[in-house]
């Protein structure tokens, strides 16, 4: 009677366990080109965020589940899950060693990473999709004195009396460029060359045979 009993027992809490597990609520978010499984109230690391520890921040989900699953991009974009910077930290120290043999080629480096850890705040699906999210009010007010600082050196500007325009001095007279003189050179003389004929030299030959 005791091992039915205990049987019995063993059934119903399997059946509660199944039970819980059908109505549990949880999405699948996307960060730094992950994907994790979130519930309510729960922490998990993500790869560095750059927001302040305490802020709250919001996790595009990629699949949602409260009975039905949900995976139209339409309806995923009335999701919500909201998530709070609980702290920022670094991930163990993996070390890396590189070695060729006979070559003597040693090379030693070490890497942590960069981590943020965020708890789980809020998970649910609104009726409708959340309105996007003003810009901050910091970004109006550091604009505004400086548009007020530009604004009143033109006002000042302004209110100086023009200063009375300078004579013009009279233009000078611009003198006649001199004009330059160009030297012709004489052509250069042809040199007269006489060229010696055969006749003289026959007539010299006869008249020196003769004598």
């Amino acid at each position: 009677m005791a091992a039915e009993a205990a049987g019995g027992v063993r059934a119903q809490s399997r059946a509660t366990s199944n039970e819980e597990r059908g109505t549990k609520i949880y999405a699948i978010v996307e960060s730094g080109g992950k994907q994790y499984k979130v519930e309510k109230g729960e922490t998990l690391l993500l790869d560095r965020l750059h927001a302040k520890e305490g802020e709250k921040i919001d996790l595009r989900a990629v699949m949602f589940r409260d009975g039905d699953v949900v995976t139209d991009p339409a309806e995923l974009e009335k999701v919500k899950v909201e998530a709070t910077i609980a702290e920022h930290l670094r991930g163990p120290k993996i070390r890396v060693f590189k070695y060729k043999a006979k070559k003597g080629y040693r090379r030693r480096a070490g890497h942590r990473s960069e981590l943020t850890k965020v708890e789980i705040t809020d998970l649910k699906q609104l009726t409708r999709k959340p309105a996007a999210k003003k810009p901050e009010a910091k970004v109006e007010a550091t604009a505004e004195p400086k548009a007020e600082a530009k604004a009143e050196p033109k006002a000042e500007a302004k209110a100086e009396p023009k200063a009375e325009p300078k004579p013009k001095a009279a233009p000078k007279p611009r003198k006649p460029a001199a004009k330059k003189t160009t030297t012709r050179k004489a052509p250069a003389r042809k040199k007269t060359t006489t060229r010696k004929t055969s006749g003289s030299s026959s007539t010299r030959k006869g008249s020196s045979s003769g004598s």
